[in-house]
């Protein structure tokens, strides 16, 4: 698919819109030469003119819902499934979630009017011990407040010494907001992606006037500080034997291509069980993967982009695995235009994620998922295998295409089926994205390089809390203090062990 559903740039949908209206009406003008080739045309040439008009029709379809359809992969259900889903009771709603907050017990009494006995007259005493409990989830509102510290002074009687008790630490020397407060900030931008003059919005309704300018010297000054913990999480992702990578663009504002349009950096993704880190990168180059994976040896979990497969062909010992869930997509794309086409092969994948998903809610040894893989996956991907071969269809085809990129990347598929570490999927790294996808809507990029490097050291920060569970503006209230002490820096999993 084209991705123009992920697009919020005004100028690129427009171009985007009039490049496909041309295509279309290219498409369209072949389509009619092609027909009347087939009316003149006899035998096995008139059944090529046939497969290659369907062909054209498919990819006017594609075009078309490019511009006017939506992104859903979902596909619909099978005829027993749906069955199935007729026999399952209603649902019945969750019912109250179980909460994890402070208690706050408040005592309601009568009024005086109303202590009377009805049937005696007389005075209603407290029954002591006695109450009718209920709950409800209340809220107390956030605010501001200055903070005088009082240092205390302390004197010889000599008079030959005085001496001040410290204050608190401070992030920038003299600065008048405190470390929580660039905290929620960072947290504000980076987790609930709010731009700037929003968060200045909501601050100001909660008593506290500030600018944005003073905002971004906070979680600026915050990044300095923790850069030691963005380098320390790369390196712990790196350090692993199986990793995931992903990239997305990232928008340079105020900076033009020759083209005019504003220029698009990626950011580069790698990730473990317990670790995420990004890099903003200029491009999507060779030099680029190679600034980011550095000097790894192990397997890489990625996509079928074909930088990954040269970085292999420079290092042997990076190992590429390839993901299960692209391939579904290529097969969902040709049966939103074909019915029925790819039903079998994606039956099969979707055999392939449940045993995966068995293996998970069994929590098997790697030992038992390997064995199961060597079974059950096996005979699923060689059925896969032998449905590809007994196609027939057009190289140029959308189906032949998802076909030649099924078996380009043959080896990498099928990686899993002999080491128990690797995933069938990506699924893991495309997650750790969506954050940087969201705040890419709200704030739509970076005005600087430097703002690349903050957003970068953030979503790093953020989404590894995330993963490990602990709350991230806790986790860099403490990272900074710690670094201002002098301390040694601390990986958010670190940070949630010191915490269990």
């Amino acid at each position: 698919m084209t991705g123009l559903e992920r697009e919020t740039d005004v100028h690129t949908l427009r171009e985007a819109v009039r490049l496909l209206s041309l295509e279309n009406r290219r498409l369209l003008k072949l389509n009619l030469e092609l027909k009347h080739a087939l009316a003149a045309a006899k035998g096995e040439k008139a059944k090529q003119l046939e497969m290659e008009i369907a062909e054209l029709e498919r990819q006017l379809a594609m075009r078309n819902k490019a511009l006017f359809g939506d992104s859903s992969e979902r596909r619909p259900a099978s005829t027993k499934d749906a069955s199935q889903d007729k026999e399952k009771s209603p649902a019945k709603g969750h019912g109250p979630r179980q909460q994890a907050l402070p208690i706050v017990e408040r005592v309601h009494a009568l009024d005086e009017a109303d202590r009377t006995c009805p049937s005696c007259g007389g005075e209603l005493g407290e029954w002591e011990g006695q109450f009718e409990e209920s709950t409800e989830i209340g809220m107390v509102e956030r605010r501001f407040v200055e903070v005088k510290h009082k240092r205390k002074k302390y004197r010889c009687a000599c008079g030959g010494c005085v001496e001040t008790a410290p204050g608190p630490l401070k992030l920038i020397a003299g600065g008048r907001y405190a470390i929580e407060v660039a905290a929620n900030i960072a947290v504000s931008k980076y987790h609930d992606h709010l731009p700037l003059e929003r968060v200045v919005r909501i601050y100001a309704r909660q008593g506290l006037v500030i600018d944005s300018q003073t905002l971004w010297d906070q979680i600026q000054a915050m990044a300095r500080l923790l850069s030691p913990v963005h380098d320390m999480l790369q390196a712990s992702v790196l350090s692993q034997p199986v990793i995931g990578a992903d990239e997305t663009h990232w928008k340079l504002l105020g900076h033009k291509t020759s083209g005019g349009k504003t220029k698009r950096w990626q950011v580069w993704a790698v990730t473990s069980d317990n670790a995420v880190c990004y890099r903003i990168k200029e491009g999507r180059s060779l030099q680029d993967a190679v600034d980011v994976l550095g000097n790894y040896r192990g397997i890489v979990m990625c996509d079928g982009y074909a930088v990954y497969q040269s970085l292999h062909k420079q290092h042997r010992a990076l190992l590429i695995a390839n993901c299960w869930a692209h391939v579904r997509r290529k097969f969902v794309e040709v049966e939103e235009l074909e019915p029925g086409r790819c039903t079998e092969v994606l039956d099969l994948i979707a055999k392939l994620f449940a045993v995966e998903a068995r293996a998970r809610e069994y929590n098997l040894s790697p030992q038992a998922l390997l064995e199961l893989r060597q079974t059950e996956s096996k005979a699923l991907v060689d059925a896969i295998s032998a449905w590809t071969l007994s196609q027939h269809v057009l190289p140029s085809s959308a189906l032949g295409k998802a076909i030649a990129y099924l078996g380009s990347l043959w080896k990498g598929l099928t990686l899993f089926l002999d080491n128990p570490a690797v995933s069938v999927d990506n699924n893991g790294t495309e997650r750790a994205l969506r954050g940087v996808v969201l705040g890419r809507k709200n704030h739509y990029g970076s005005r600087s390089k430097r703002g690349t490097e903050v957003a970068a050291l953030f979503y790093s920060i953020i989404e590894t809390c995330k993963l490990v569970g602990v709350d991230p503006q806790d986790y860099l209230t403490a990272a900074t203090h710690a670094a201002l002490k002098g301390e040694p820096a601390m990986l958010p999993s670190d940070y949630a062990k010191q915490r269990a």
